[in-house]
């Protein structure tokens, strides 16, 4: 593909403070930072795509280590907009008896006043995927409103999108999830899906086979059914693959569908077909949940082709 800029992500990123201890006790916590669209933007800035993100950062202690942060990862940020206010923060524990917590404080943060104002139609025809999810129509209805214009810009300009409905019951209901998702589904060109979370509980389907014909009669031309530790399975051009999970060890699984999108994403870019790119989606988040936090584990280039480059010989 041909375009000066690979994949457009859009969405909201939060500080990440992480311990091993029980967060209830624990005296120290790592910082870094996290979100669904950013640790897909991540995971295919690390694999070597050109990579912008559109997001609002609050004007508060945490800026400068967004900013430097994304900078240092090859993100193009020509689109991140400073606005007073407040960042997005969640804690995450993973202990040594196996038990995970998780607290996240996400009101009236920065980004949540995303809007359509933040979307620059000539920065969408540069790119080769516009990308976004659930989570980030879930911000506000302003924040609703910027991927769905995202979307149809892409449409009409000839981009690839992808889009993850990335459902949480914490931030909205079944029926507001669904008709986020069905309010943009008209534009999208790539459907990630996790079969449980996302397909079983919006639409009652839980089979991969009938997730992806339930798409396709949609008008997706490829559908992604994420399955965790069974793999995924890809439904694209009438054939339909299972794609096996490439797991070793499991620590924190924090962000490893993001992960896998940010994988694919990469591999579309780079012209494999969705069966290669998720092949190389499989290895990218599994190596990915074998470490603590949802960006700081995600693997670089080398790691993961290293890995890819095995199964072709």
């Amino acid at each position: 593909m041909n375009h000066s800029i690979d994949i457009i992500s859009i969405g909201e990123c939060m500080i990440e403070l992480s311990t091993k201890k029980s967060i209830s006790y624990a005296e120290i916590f790592h910082k870094h930072y996290g979100g669904d669209t950013i640790n897909t933007t991540i995971t295919a800035a690390r694999l070597g795509s050109k990579v912008g993100y559109i997001t609002k950062i609050g004007n508060d202690y945490f800026k400068d280590f967004l900013l430097e942060s994304w900078q240092s990862e090859n993100i193009d940020i020509n689109y991140v907009k400073l606005v007073d206010g407040h960042n997005g923060l969640y804690f995450i524990s993973k202990q040594e008896d196996g038990e995970r917590q998780f607290a996240c404080y996400r009101k009236k943060t920065a980004a949540t006043t995303l809007s359509i104002d933040d979307i620059p139609e000539e920065y969408i025809k540069r790119a080769g995927i516009v990308y976004s999810t659930g989570i980030t129509q879930s911000l506000s209805e302003s924040a609703y409103n910027c991927v769905k214009k995202a979307f149809s810009l892409a449409r009409e300009n000839g981009v690839m999108t992808a889009y993850d409905p990335n459902y949480r019951a914490i931030l909205w209901s079944i029926s507001e999830a669904k008709e986020a998702m069905e309010d943009v589904i008209e534009y999208v060109d790539m459907l990630f899906l996790n079969d449980i979370q996302d397909a079983n509980a919006i639409y009652g389907i839980s089979s991969p086979d009938k997730i992806i014909k339930h798409f396709w009669d949609m008008g997706i031309p490829t559908v992604i059914v994420k399955q965790g530790e069974k793999g995924s399975t890809i439904g694209y051009n009438g054939e339909v693959i299972h794609i096996p999970a490439c797991i070793n060890t499991i620590v924190d699984t924090t962000g490893a569908g993001d992960t896998y999108n940010g994988g694919f994403l990469h591999g579309i870019s780079e012209g494999y077909t969705p069966f290669e790119a998720a092949k190389l989606a499989c290895i990218v988040s599994g190596k990915q949940i074998e470490g603590l936090g949802s960006v700081k584990s995600i693997p670089y280039k080398d790691q993961v082709y290293s890995e890819f480059k095995k199964g072709d010989s």
